[in-house]
């Protein structure tokens, strides 16, 4: 009987401990930065370029990583704010703003929030073959 009870028990016991590292892995991810890569597409009539439509969203009290992207990007706040700092400057943008970036332009986004998170829509026009974003040291 005893035999029994520890086949039971022991299988719970690992299960409850995986789902709790698990609901703490969701709980960093989503606490992270990402990009969700919506569209990408030739340009039509201008030769050797493209444009790119993506979703960033970053975690509470986030700050991003310092980069540039090779192309004009204009970005749109779906939700939260954001401190921006482009090239030296520092730019505040909320929910509803639009804004957009000179291409290779130093920027270092920062979610202004410690406790909302930060989502926007951008659309970038680059040079065909260029990576979304380069990171910057």
């Amino acid at each position: 009987m005893k035999h029994t009870a520890a086949i039971l028990v022991i299988p719970l016991a690992v299960g409850a401990a995986l789902g709790a590292m698990g609901s703490h892995i969701v709980a960093a991810q989503q606490a992270s930065e990402s990009r969700t890569v919506l569209l990408t597409k030739d340009l039509v009539g201008i030769e050797g370029h493209e444009v790119r439509m993506w979703r960033t969203d970053i975690g509470p009290g986030i700050a991003g990583a310092k980069h540039y992207h090779p192309g004009t990007e204009c970005v749109y706040v779906l939700e939260g704010a954001l401190n921006l700092e482009e090239g030296g400057a520092l730019v505040h943008l909320k929910a509803g703003d639009a804004h957009c970036i000179p291409p290779r332009t130093v920027l270092v986004p920062r979610n202004a929030s410690s406790t909302e998170p930060y989502k926007s829509l951008v659309v970038m026009i680059a040079p065909k073959g260029q990576p979304l974003a380069v990171p910057v040291k």
